[in-house]
């Protein structure tokens, strides 16, 4: 199982992790990336796509 932390002060919300989870677990919230979904398949898309680095899959 994979844990995605979103850093809410480095986030910019340019939606990039969004577009980019194939498990659609992130979205927009008040203009800021979230997890809302339950199941992170682990490829790391979402930390690779964003600009600020605010984001860390890691394995639990």
């Amino acid at each position: 199982m994979f844990i995605v932390t979103i850093d809410q002060d480095k986030c910019v919300g340019c939606s990039e992790c969004v577009a980019t989870c194939p498990a659609k677990i992130l979205s927009l919230v008040d203009g800021k990336a979230e997890v809302t979904g339950e199941e992170c398949m682990g490829c790391q898309s979402c930390m690779m796509m964003c600009p600020t680095e605010a984001i860390v899959v890691q394995e639990y």
